[in-house]
């Protein structure tokens, strides 16, 4: 087998292998139960089932501050709200618009969990000794590392996605009459955007798993990358800005030179001597 290959059989092996002990991990294992679990499922549940009982009763003033909501968004949105009773608007303009930078919050949870026990992780279990020693390059155990994190948060995000779309559209059916999810928004979400955020969220995670010596360290430290996120989600709800396809696309692109530029400068200060400092 060529180099190339040996050096990508060894990565697979380390992530499998550490994805393995993080998931018989609680503190690990539980965030990524119930946040995701709370997103994808709960919050659709609980908004759609608030509106189709407060949307009949809803006072003249919040119908006009609603109209004076909707005359601000851009034409093909409005054309979708066309036609539709209040409470099934609300839902189609929260739950298809409006909360969709939320979801970005779960693919980099995922990955910023699972980033902070890589190394975090193996010091508080008293393995990464031995990990030190093992005869593996320095780039091998990087990418080891990151690609335990980042197909998980890759592949919740998607497969969750998938399922809000799947009880979202079921729950509403009876107030929207169909499928409501804009393509559009939400296809270069799941899979453009959401894997370079966790790719981001996980990247800075790992270079502060490196250098604390708990995983509840990491976590809280590399917590901080969420916070665009959130300023994403607010400018998204409160008006600032309506997501579209081209400004995914944009955001992605943006996302994604980032992620270069942060997984060069991890490579670069990373050394099984700078890990040996910090156990």
């Amino acid at each position: 087998m060529s180099p190339a290959g040996l050096r990508r059989r060894a990565i697979l092996a380390l992530a499998t292998k550490d994805l393995g002990v993080a998931l018989r991990t609680p503190a690990v294992t539980l965030p990524l139960l119930i946040v995701p679990a709370i997103i994808y499922l709960a919050l659709p549940l609980g908004l759609i089932l608030a509106a189709r009982f407060a949307g009949g009763s809803m006072a003249a003033a919040e119908l006009a501050e609603l109209e004076r909501f909707l005359s601000a968004l851009p034409d093909a949105i409005q054309l979708q709200l066309t036609g539709l009773e209040p409470a099934a608007r609300m839902v189609v303009l929260v739950l298809g618009y409006l909360l969709a930078p939320m979801f970005l919050v779960v693919p980099m949870m995922v990955a910023s969990v699972l980033a902070a026990d890589a190394f975090a992780g193996e010091k508080e279990r008293g393995t990464l000794e031995a990990l030190l020693h093992a005869p593996v390059s320095e780039r091998v155990l990087f990418g080891g590392k990151l690609l335990a994190a980042w197909i998980p948060a890759v592949a919740v995000g998607a497969v969750g996605t998938g399922a809000y779309a799947i009880v979202a559209t079921w729950a509403a059916w009876p107030l929207v009459g169909g499928p409501f999810l804009p393509a559009a928004v939400w296809i270069p979400l799941a899979l453009w955007v959401g894997p370079a955020v966790a790719l981001a969220g996980l990247a800075t995670t790992v270079l502060v798993s490196a250098r604390v010596r708990t995983f509840q360290e990491a976590y809280q430290l590399g917590g901080v990358v969420v916070v665009p996120v959130v300023g994403l989600v607010l400018a998204q709800a409160t008006g600032v800005l309506v997501l579209d396809a081209r400004l995914l696309l944009l955001i992605g692109a943006i996302v994604w030179a980032l992620d270069g530029a942060l997984l060069a400068i991890g490579l670069r200060g990373f050394s099984r001597d700078g890990l040996a400092r910090h156990l």
